[in-house]
């Protein structure tokens, strides 16, 4: 089956790829645009995965204002002067920032949680199953589930992006970290909210 160049230079735009591994992937996929892209952001998300290591000096401040009521205030890190620079760049920073004003994270990471507010919530989803008489490996996975479920929302990583609901933010980093052939790091935000004190 024939590959569009329309195709071609629509994959290269979305996966941040060269023109020849566009082509390839489509040729691959049988010109089959949604699978050629399937597979080139799984290739991508790998070597997002082998970017992750890697020490993130530059990147910009970036600042969102909801309707007045609701402001944000995001560092993100990249590991060169240039890419903090370039539009796309930039562009995260301000999704990201947007996902705070509208999701309100408390941590960026799971690491980020402290150990006793992770005991505390195990605990209580323990002390919850116990009563219920299952077997001790099943009520340990019924207590991991509960402790993931209830940060899930409170971590930054692990929410649903809002631009995108098919991912997490995790997911779209990792995407942008492909495209943009830097590790990009959340490494911290501010929200305020009118009238709330945290």
């Amino acid at each position: 089956m024939g590959v569009s160049i329309e195709d071609i230079r629509k994959l290269k735009e979305l996966t941040g790829v060269g023109l020849t591994d566009a082509k390839m992937a489509l040729v691959e996929a049988d010109g089959n645009f949604d699978k050629a892209l399937e597979a080139m952001r799984k290739k991508g998300l790998t070597k997002a995965e082998k970017k992750g290591d890697r020490e993130t000096r530059e990147g910009i401040i970036d600042s969102y204002v909801h309707s007045g009521r609701i402001g944000v205030v995001v560092e993100i890190n990249c590991e060169t002067d240039f890419v903090a620079r370039l539009d796309d760049f930039k562009k995260v920073a301000h999704e990201i920032a947007m996902q705070i004003a509208a999701m309100n994270p408390q941590y960026v990471t799971e690491a980020d949680i402290p150990a006793e507010e992770m005991d505390r919530v195990k605990k209580e989803a323990q002390d919850r199953v116990a009563g219920e008489g299952k077997p001790a490996d099943i009520a340990e996975k019924i207590v991991e589930g509960q402790v993931k479920k209830h940060f899930a929302e409170k971590v930054l990583m692990s929410q649903v992006f809002i631009l995108e609901d098919s991912k997490t933010v995790e997911q779209y980093i990792k995407e942008n970290i492909a495209k943009l052939g830097e590790n990009i790091v959340v490494r911290q935000f501010k929200r305020i909210e009118l009238g709330v004190n945290e």
